[in-house]
């Protein structure tokens, strides 16, 4: 949709180096038949404060609401940068930049969470949503905002816990990580984590595509919260932990995860 600006940015290596390419799209692991046209991240951030600032934004962000109502899955199993498969269709990049818009765009709350509201649903890859989310600063709280401001966010977060779709459910998880990890929302989080019925929550992903049980990004994506809110508050985590019903392969995930990070290597996860 906005090919013209993301051309000059797509990496050398990308266009004509075939293992960079695919290593590239191996780390996304975008649905089959998703565009990827290999831009780095700090591009598109570039890119997305441009747009956000930019007179003709509203009509940007139209054309990124229309575009996904296209279905971008399943032609032809795969992940390649292929024009013509994936004519209509948003790349891998124009979702990250269209979420980045939302993240940079000086605009009422309520406004913005009802822009949100459009852009969820077509998150479809751990990428676009950690990246996107960890750009989300004006769901952080700060001395001169409202505590009611910051209820009325995780209000809305409710919602996306309660999904059945695999990326709307991390959406939650990795924004609550990422700007509601704090010992007041401790309590909010943990009984959102808990309450996730993974059984029922749907992934658009081949079994062959992932290595885990499926929602796998779910599941990691609960992980990556406990083992991070290890780190900053070891003895509530690991209170909630022990008397949690969450699935043995979570518990598994979240350990590995502990094992992993310097800042939790050393701390007992249980």
């Amino acid at each position: 949709m906005i090919e013209d600006i993301l051309t000059p940015y797509i990496s050398p290596r990308f266009a004509s180096e075939e293992k960079y390419r695919l290593g590239h799209i191996r780390v996304i692991n975008p649905l089959p038949g998703q565009e990827v046209l290999g831009l780095h991240i700090p591009d598109m951030k570039k890119i997305a404060v441009d747009l956000a600032a930019s007179e003709n934004r509203e009509q940007i962000i139209r054309g990124f609401e229309n575009a996904s109502t296209i279905n971008s899955t399943g032609r032809n199993g795969k992940s390649v940068n292929s024009k013509e498969e994936n004519a209509g269709q948003l790349s891998h990049e124009e979702k990250i930049i269209w979420g980045l818009m939302l993240d940079k765009m000086k605009i009422p709350l309520e406004e913005r969470l009802e822009l949100f509201g459009k852009f969820v649903p077509a998150i479809d890859n751990w990428a676009i949503c950690d990246t996107v989310c960890g750009e989300a600063k004006w769901a952080k709280a700060k001395k001169s905002t409202p505590e009611t401001t910051r209820e009325r966010i995780w209000e809305w977060l409710e919602k996306y816990y309660r999904s059945d779709r695999e990326f709307e459910v991390r959406f939650a998880i990795v924004m609550s990580m990422c700007h509601f990890l704090e010992k007041d929302w401790l309590s909010h989080i943990f009984n959102s984590i808990e309450a996730l019925d993974f059984d029922n929550i749907r992934s658009d992903y081949p079994e062959t595509a992932v290595k885990g049980a499926s929602p796998y990004y779910v599941r990691m994506g609960a992980a990556w919260l406990l083992a991070t809110a290890l780190a900053k508050y070891p003895e509530e985590t690991r209170d909630f932990v022990n008397r949690s019903t969450l699935p043995e392969n979570v518990i598994r995930l979240y350990k590995r995860k502990a094992r992993e990070s310097f800042r939790t290597r050393n701390v007992p996860p249980l």
